[in-house]
């Protein structure tokens, strides 16, 4: 009996030490894996994917204030205001008015000597031309001299009538005042190297052009030089699109435009591809042709006149 009672508490002791053990040895697991389960959660809080999340809550935004009506629906000025504006986006006006320009058109015989004639009258009087522009016509012996000069009604019209008394000339025609299409073509050859180099390009048949030509090129490397070319062609091609040109040569530093425009519009393009550097150009002068009426039959039906009579007498009418 005491046997056995001994046998049973050793057995319990037996059962429950690895227990304990396994118990002991759990804790301890946990103590150690403690420090390793913290050190995931540490990295999760620095991570790039709530860097954002802490930044925010540390600079919280700030709410702009709402843009005034005044702002968003400016009122239309009035017209103090406007006319003042207008007054002072007016450019000045450069032109003498005491001299007009005159169009001729002379209709002259296709001969020697006829040009000398026209010019020799005109020089006489002390007239400055501006543009003569002279050629044949479908016609033949006939040619068409355009001529566009300045000065005083009074004088010009004492040129026109001695123009008129020249053998060779069959009529002078006077389009000032009237409305005419005026035409002049623009041969232009610009640089695309720079303003810098148009030096070396005009010196070129100089005696010292490749020493000139040389101090140009040291003062880039050749890709910079390519880039800076192709920058500047491009900027010609898109002015010229804009007036409407051709560019009809291309070479490896400069191209020959094309313009067929008003004169007022040559004027204007020259002056806006002078700061790429200028070779030469060339201009025809001006041809001008009168417009063409329109002729509408309802209109010459309204624009009729009233017969005289047609109306109604007021000494007629009732009082009142």
């Amino acid at each position: 009996m005491w046997t056995t009672r001994l046998l049973a508490s050793s057995l319990n002791r037996a059962t429950t030490l690895p227990s304990m053990i396994a118990t002991t040895s759990g804790i301890q697991t946990t103590r150690m894996t403690a420090p390793l389960l913290r050190t995931p959660q540490l990295i999760r809080l620095s991570s790039s994917s709530t860097s954002a999340i802490s930044y925010k809550r540390k600079h919280p935004r700030k709410l702009h204030p709402a843009l005034s009506s005044d702002y968003l629906h400016p009122g239309a000025p009035n017209a103090e205001e406007a006319v003042s504006s207008i007054l002072y986006n007016t450019p000045p006006s450069g032109k003498d008015n005491t001299k007009q320009r005159h169009i001729f058109n002379c209709l002259v015989q296709n001969e020697p000597g006829v040009l000398s004639r026209v010019s020799g009258i005109l020089a006489g009087r002390g007239f400055n031309i501006d543009s003569l522009v002279v050629a044949k016509t479908e016609v033949a012996d006939l040619s068409r001299m355009t001529i566009v000069l300045r000065g005083e009604s009074s004088t010009i019209e004492q040129a026109r009538r001695q123009l008129e008394d020249l053998v060779p000339v069959w009529a002078v025609l006077d389009y000032t005042g009237f409305k005419v299409i005026q035409r002049e073509l623009l041969l232009i050859k610009v640089s695309i190297l720079g303003p810098e180099h148009v030096r070396a390009q005009m010196n070129s048949r100089s005696p010292n052009w490749q020493l000139l030509q040389e101090e140009a090129e040291e003062d880039m490397t050749p890709s910079d030089a390519l880039r800076q070319t192709h920058a500047h062609l491009k900027s010609l091609k898109e002015l010229t699109d804009l007036f409407q040109g051709n560019i009809v040569d291309v070479s490896s530093d400069c191209v020959v435009i094309e313009l067929s425009a008003k004169p007022d519009r040559i004027d204007s393009f020259v002056k806006l591809v002078k700061p790429f550097g200028i070779l030469e150009a060339a201009r025809s002068g001006m041809m001008a042709m009168p417009r063409s009426p329109i002729y509408d039959r309802h209109s010459e039906e309204n624009d009729q006149p009233e017969e005289e009579g047609s109306g109604v007498d007021a000494s007629l009418l009732p009082p009142g």
